[in-house]
């Protein structure tokens, strides 16, 4: 098949990173326990993740191509194996920033890479938005997966064992790093381009499109509600649902593994039914989840639980959210990136990933002030703020699309 080790690669280095940012709330529910810091200080994590992923977005979108995206992503996975090693010596709040600042320094590499090389190896929009779902359903089985690693290292009675996950991870990221280096790789049209200023002319001009400003705007409420959510959970489990840390960290995997799933589902639908009535849909399913089901979960009384089969049903369906909120990010940016010609493609990419890391960390700071200030039982019905204004923003996106007007 063609470009076949590029797209394994691609997967590869998405899965690896998938597992690594969104432990963060992971890290987020440890480091309130192990490191004394309260709900605000630890969501400054977040901050930590996203604002060294915005920063290197725009810097080096645009001129990542003359770098070379394999290059890119062989420094991106070099340096989260060597900060996985110091997390494990280091064992502290200050080394868990600093894991999390290289992890978002790399992903930044990695998210561009892998957004503009995908634009290299389809042909048609079917096989973009193919290759973009599938991928970031991808995305969403490491992240089920780090609820489930973290748990399998982690003793109760022993503070420190959690950090041993580390060099699992340290080792993934060199097999990425690895199999990245030795597989036949090409990119001479990634890497046709003007010059360093014109890049970033191309960024600012895009940037002036009415088209683009509605669309990062979707994609900062998106990412908003999702890494609010996604980095609290296991929070909310421990402190509403009173569940043991290994079970409350398992419980927070249902959000992960729904949202690959509504991903996956959604590459199947969006082929017979506009991708308006799509969107529309879900955002309204997950309002009603929102309105309904969460304060019958935030009711819910749960007492002397050992494993998941103890929680009663209600409890797992907040976390079903994941279905509905799952399709949205990749089909926003396979809509755009489709319609774009591929020398444009990763100037709007550097402009998703700033814009989705603003997003992440402004969710988790709001989610991290309203657990504190407003109580963890009503923290996540903010969501549906961002989740109304979402819902306007499509209908802007369809009208303007519809104009023809990228």
């Amino acid at each position: 098949m063609k470009n076949i080790g590029i797209k394994i690669s691609l997967y590869l280095n998405y899965f690896v990173f998938a597992i690594l940012l969104n432990s963060v709330g992971i890290v987020i529910l440890k480091s309130q326990k192990n490191y004394g810091v309260d709900e605000v200080q630890a969501s400054i994590l977040e901050a930590f993740k996203d604002m060294p992923i915005a920063i290197v977005s725009f810097f080096i979108a645009s001129f990542l191509p003359r770098i070379g995206y394999r290059k890119a992503m062989l420094i991106g996975l070099s340096l989260v194996t060597l900060a996985c090693i110091s997390m494990y010596f280091g064992n502290s709040f200050d080394n868990a920033k600093i894991l999390f600042a290289t992890v978002g320094v790399s992903f930044a590499l990695i998210k561009v890479s892998v957004y503009s090389l995908i634009g290299t190896v389809t042909e048609t929009k079917k096989e973009h938005n193919a290759l973009m779902s599938s991928i970031e359903g991808f995305f969403m089985v490491g992240i089920a997966l780090a609820y489930f690693l973290f748990p399998a290292f982690n003793n109760e009675n022993d503070r420190d064992s959690w950090l041993n996950v580390y060099w699992l991870l340290a080792g993934l990221s060199f097999l990425s790093f690895l199999f990245l280096l030795f597989i036949k790789f090409e990119e001479t049209e990634a890497a046709a381009g003007a010059n360093l200023k014109d890049d970033f002319l191309q960024m600012f001009k895009l940037m002036a499109k009415l088209l683009t400003v509605i669309f990062v705007i979707s994609v900062f409420l998106f990412v908003m509600i999702e890494q609010g959510i996604l980095s609290w959970l296991p929070t909310f489990n421990t402190k509403v649902l009173h569940l043991p840390e290994n079970i409350s960290i398992m419980m927070a995997s249902i959000l992960a593994v729904s949202l690959a799933i509504g991903r996956l589902i959604a590459g199947i639908v969006t082929k017979k039914v506009n991708w308006i009535w799509v969107l529309t849909f879900c955002i309204i399913s997950a309002m009603l989840l929102v309105t309904f089901v969460l304060p019958k979960t935030v009711g819910l009384e749960v007492k002397n639980i050992e494993t998941l089969s103890d929680i009663p049903l209600i409890g797992f369906a907040f976390p079903l959210i994941g279905l509905f909120i799952a399709p949205i990010y990749p089909l926003l940016n396979s809509i755009v990136l489709s319609a774009l010609p591929k020398n444009l493609q990763s100037s709007m990419t550097g402009l998703i990933v700033i814009f989705s890391a603003l997003g992440g960390t402004l969710g988790s700071r709001i989610t991290g002030w309203l657990f504190k200030n407003e109580g963890p039982e009503k923290a996540f019905y903010f969501t549906l703020i961002p989740m109304t204004l979402l819902l306007i923003s499509f209908f802007i996106l369809k009208k303007i699309t519809a104009k023809d007007e990228i």
